[in-house]
């Protein structure tokens, strides 16, 4: 099992494979989008945050977090992202990271102009200024490039989550938002996920590729030989073995562990 100090290691070297020169680094831009964000935050109930990758800090963090999360906004300046990651439930921390590793992975992948189109939304758990750990989603974007398509500036949108019952570990989903495609990520608890994965049985997962490849209900009926009834039974125990909500979350995670083709 890989250790937390090699997560860490892992992640920011994903991170670090982005190559900035400051000279391309347009501070004033950085300056207008602080104006915009602060009239947002005096309006709204979410708290706003902006990191930068090139510094690897946070250089904008909005007043509404101390309200909101308890934060010390004192502490936050004075220890930057250490702070923020100290506030984060210990293991979420470790899981946010092995998801946020996934991620640069699947970023580098992709044309740097279809970097933007991408958020990635996490549902964790924080300590609230009574030192109690409660629910909340995060939503990553990218704000701005640098010349060359690197992600030069990082904003977060934090909000309390509306369901603080039944945690059963982090959520994290990237979504295209211009075509809005969803692509599950495994669960933190990696454990969990490759049990759920040998539940899938064989019959299951020839459901699945047969979801993939865009046949209804009756037509897996009549390749496979089984009631329509069965077809549809397969595809509601598959839903609930990957803990998804529909066929194109449970084809997107197939896809993504590989057990589809």
């Amino acid at each position: 099992m890989q250790s937390d100090n090699n997560i860490g290691l892992d992640y920011f070297e994903m991170m670090n494979r982005q190559k900035f020169n400051e000279c391309d680094l347009d501070y004033s831009i950085l300056e207008r989008h602080k104006i915009m964000l602060k009239q947002l935050s005096v309006i709204g109930n979410s708290g706003l945050s902006v990191f930068d990758m090139f510094r690897q800090e946070h250089v904008f963090v909005s007043y509404n977090f101390d309200n909101l999360f308890g934060f010390d906004l004192n502490e936050a300046e004075k220890n930057g992202i250490d702070y923020f990651n100290s506030r984060v439930h210990p293991d979420d921390l470790v899981a946010l990271m092995v998801n946020a590793t996934k991620l640069w992975k699947v970023f580098y992948t992709l044309p740097a102009f279809e970097r933007i189109n991408y958020k990635l939304i996490n549902e964790y758990r924080i300590l609230n200024r009574e030192e109690k750990y409660i629910r909340v989603i995060e939503q990553h974007q990218v704000l701005e490039r640098d010349l060359h398509g690197n992600i030069w500036l990082a904003l977060s949108i934090i909000d309390i989550s509306p369901n603080q019952e039944n945690y059963s570990g982090i959520k994290s989903q990237l979504l295209n938002y211009k075509t809005g495609t969803i692509y599950p990520f495994l669960s933190g608890d990696e454990k969990k996920a490759k049990e759920n994965l040998l539940n899938l049985t064989r019959r299951e997962i020839e459901v699945l590729q047969l979801v993939k490849e865009g046949f209804l209900s009756k037509e897996i009926s009549d390749r496979l030989s089984i009631s329509i009834h069965t077809v549809n039974t397969h595809r509601q125990r598959i839903l609930e073995k990957l803990g998804v909500n529909n066929s194109m979350e449970a084809v997107s995670y197939g896809t993504g562990i590989g057990i589809l083709t």
